[in-house]
């Protein structure tokens, strides 16, 4: 698995700094909100306990004053008529429900139900005995008084369940503070990043136009401290490549006047085939040197971006290709659409074309030519146009295929100096598709000859 595919953990997980950024605050908020609200919500439920035990404690002393002021024979109605809250209920029995056999009820729970003001108070109203219990299994709570009568007065009391979420808009409020709180941060954290964004984007233009305008340096003081020192190695590449041009400019300049008293001294040479053979030397020379002068100056940087037919231009270098060679006229086609329109600069790209259909046709002795258009988004070509020349010739070895890329290199194993080629071609069709966005790269295909595989921004 490769390192930048995603493994199945990890799916989710945002690919840009802000997205992380994000996530990982409001995971943080959304935990943090979590936690205190469950402090809160237990907190509650305590508090819930205590008012449930006070209420049922008063509700239980009345109902034992109730039954010991009351007449004998009222006291089963006057019980029966009292209003007891949820979990308490009472009964006049003869037998007590609490039992010497069962668990008592535990210290801190008859501290909170308050028992003890049952069993306390004025002589009056204590009664003359009283059991206490609880059930095994849940909450359940029997306390039995007995009357002077003999009578008991029965208490079963069950502790409702807390409620600590009660509240029927709690979920909706919680979500939609967490909705706030993540368009706030969602907000912030794309404000704090954009200068980030905005750096890459200022050096992805860089790195296709050396003379791309400088970066604004304003925002806070790290973000301008940034941008200045961004705009100054930018000048600093710009001096540089304008004092190579300049120099190699002058070379080429000084050059050509040698190379001219060499070509009019050879005129007059009585001797045919050397004359023929110093006159080719020069012309290579000559050649050489408009090659060099050319990748140094790069001229295609200053061309205007416009809308341009890619399939028309494709015809169009094919065309003129086998024109130029017409014994190669069968091995030269064309696939794909029949117009795609990209962004590009027209003269420097069917320079680069024209390169690798010229070296495909020199030294594979075909070009055939296959143009696919950008692929759906999601898909491993979204967004990518790729051209594929491919030649039927003996390829390259696998450890030369990024070598010939380099200025000046020429593999003497497929290419011979008959060919006329300085070892320009390659490196200048590069550096044209990656001032558009896009790179070359070479392959060997499996049935033999070479691929050289072009790609651009749809």
């Amino acid at each position: 698995m490769s390192a930048t595919s995603p493994t199945a953990p990890w799916r989710f997980w945002p690919r840009s700094l802000a997205g992380r950024t994000a996530l990982v605050l409001l995971l943080a908020l959304t935990a943090v909100q979590a936690a205190g609200l469950t402090i809160h919500a237990l907190d509650r439920v305590d508090l819930q306990r205590f008012a449930q035990a006070r209420e049922i404690s008063a509700r239980s002393i009345s109902a034992w004053r109730t039954v010991i002021l009351a007449p004998a024979d009222r006291r089963g109605q006057m019980l029966a008529e009292l209003e007891l809250p949820q979990g308490l209920e009472a009964t006049l029995d003869e037998k007590p429900l609490a039992r010497l056999d069962q668990p008592p009820v535990p210290p801190p729970i008859a501290r909170m139900l308050r028992l003890e003001q049952l069993i306390s108070g004025s002589p009056r109203f204590r009664p003359r005995e009283v059991l206490t219990s609880w059930g095994e299994r849940g909450p359940l709570f029997f306390v039995s008084l007995r009357l002077p009568s003999g009578e008991w007065l029965n208490l079963r009391i069950t502790l409702p369940p807390p409620r600590p979420w009660h509240s029927e808009t709690f979920l909706i409020a919680f979500f939609a503070m967490t909705l706030a709180a993540g368009l706030l941060i969602n907000w912030a954290v794309r404000r704090l990043t954009r200068p980030v964004r905005l750096l890459a984007e200022a050096a992805e233009r860089l790195g296709r136009d050396v003379n791309a305008p400088p970066m604004p340096e304003r925002g806070p003081t790290e973000v301008a401290k940034a941008a200045h020192a961004f705009n100054t190695m930018a000048e600093r590449i710009r001096r540089f490549v304008g004092d190579r041009t300049q120099m190699l400019a002058a070379i080429g300049h000084d050059l050509r006047t040698p190379i001219t008293r060499l070509r009019l001294r050879a005129e007059f040479m009585d001797d045919d085939e050397q004359r023929r053979k110093m006159l080719a030397d020069l012309d290579e020379m000559e050649a050489m040197v408009a090659a060099t002068l050319a990748f140094a100056r790069d001229d295609s940087t200053g061309e205007p971006t416009v809308a341009l037919d890619l399939a028309a231009l494709c015809r169009t270098v094919l065309d003129e290709a086998a024109d130029a060679r017409p014994d190669l006229a069968e091995a030269i086609g064309y696939r794909g659409p029949e117009r795609l329109v990209v962004q590009a600069r027209p003269v420097a790209l069917k320079r680069a074309l024209a390169n690798l259909v010229g070296n495909a046709l020199a030294y594979g002795g075909a070009a055939r030519l296959a143009l696919t258009g950008p692929e759906a988004p999601g898909g491993p070509g979204a967004g990518v146009v790729r051209l594929a020349v491919e030649d039927e010739g003996p390829g390259i070895p696998d450890d030369q295929l990024e070598a010939v890329f380099q200025p000046f290199r020429r593999l003497e194993a497929s290419r011979n100096r008959e060919t006329g080629g300085t070892g320009l071609g390659l490196p200048i069709a590069r550096n044209i598709f990656r001032a558009h966005g896009g790179d070359v790269v070479l392959r060997n295909r499996e049935g033999g000859g070479l691929l050289a595989l072009a790609t651009l921004p749809g």
